[in-house]
């Protein structure tokens, strides 16, 4: 969905959300402590979206020392012209933002980073099951649970417009250990301690 189909008052819940971005960062950090810059690859037809998501981004990347660099992707082509920039020297890592993009070609983009030895993180727990290093997002369960609510005060007569958008109360930490040993990352125990779920 482009940003500017989405209703103004989804527009202010995504900008509010957008200030925790920089858990993403932080998150790799963390698995990855060696990452000097991280790309931050989106989809640029999200406008707004990505504008504020990068904003939270370069500020937690400044407090880590981790130089965030803007990388808009169209085509897989794309997200190969980057993973090349950041593995020509080391410290690159990258951030694949929560796109419609990014779902419908997650199959293609974790081998291609796995291909490429970069160190990311993902912001859907799905894609660190499918070999992505790390992913911290909301848990699709809650949501899914929620929106049942939803739909039946909508099937009870309540009108769309009328309810108000629901933040995510609940975020899961996937990591992927096989994935780690293939970039030679040794995890500490209390980093997977912090996990919902490891992958072996």
């Amino acid at each position: 969905m482009k940003w500017k189909t989405l209703p103004t008052t989804l527009q202010r819940e995504v900008f509010a959300a957008a200030g925790s971005a920089g858990k993403w960062l932080e998150t790799l950090k963390a698995i990855a402590p060696r990452i000097s810059r991280i790309a931050l690859v989106f989809d640029p037809e999200t406008g707004p979206f990505a504008e504020k998501y990068i904003s939270s981004l370069q500020a937690a990347g400044q407090s880590l020392g981790v130089e965030s660099i803007e990388a808009p992707v169209r085509h897989l082509g794309d997200v190969e012209r980057v993973l090349v920039g950041q593995a020509r020297e080391p410290g690159g890592s990258i951030l694949v933002m929560p796109t419609s993009f990014a779902v419908a070609n997650r199959l293609s983009i974790i081998p291609l980073v796995a291909r490429y030895r970069v160190p990311a993180i993902y912001p859907y727990p799905v894609m660190a099951k499918d070999g992505g290093l790390v992913a911290y997002g909301a848990d699709s369960v809650s949501l899914f649970r929620r929106a049942a609510s939803y739909v039946d005060r909508i099937m009870r007569g309540a009108n769309p417009g009328d309810l108000p958008v629901q933040q995510p109360t609940k975020y899961n930490l996937v990591i992927n250990l096989k994935t780690a040993k293939a970039l030679g990352l040794a995890v500490s125990e209390s980093f997977l301690l912090r996990a919902d779920e490891v992958i072996e």
